[in-house]
């Protein structure tokens, strides 16, 4: 039986997100949630009923600027790429090919 984690919701969430095909669906979804007044945990309630919706989004936030930044990283790749290939080298520019990695 599997047992039910936070961490399993996460995962399902964070992989949903990032399939295309499901993005849209996921991000709607969340915006309901937010404005909808049936919550895990009432609205109403103070502090308690607004953990769910900061949690929630709090991860759409992250996820969509995280979908966003990766865009824009393969983007920046291809346009380098692009002006690499045609950039030649009697132009009098001096290129300097740097393979960075993000460290999470």
């Amino acid at each position: 039986m599997k047992t039910f984690s936070i961490e399993a919701i996460y995962t399902w969430y964070r992989n949903t997100i990032r399939n295309p095909k499901y993005r849209w669906w996921i991000i709607l979804g969340s915006l309901l949630y937010l404005i909808s007044p049936l919550d895990i945990s009432p609205d109403f309630l103070p502090v308690v009923g607004w953990i769910d919706d900061g949690v929630i989004a709090t991860l759409l936030v992250a996820e969509v600027s995280q979908i966003l930044l990766d865009r824009l990283k393969v983007k920046g790749s291809k346009d380098s790429e692009t002006d690499a290939t045609t950039a030649s080298p009697s132009s009098g520019t001096d290129t300097v090919d740097v393979n960075a990695v993000s460290i999470d």
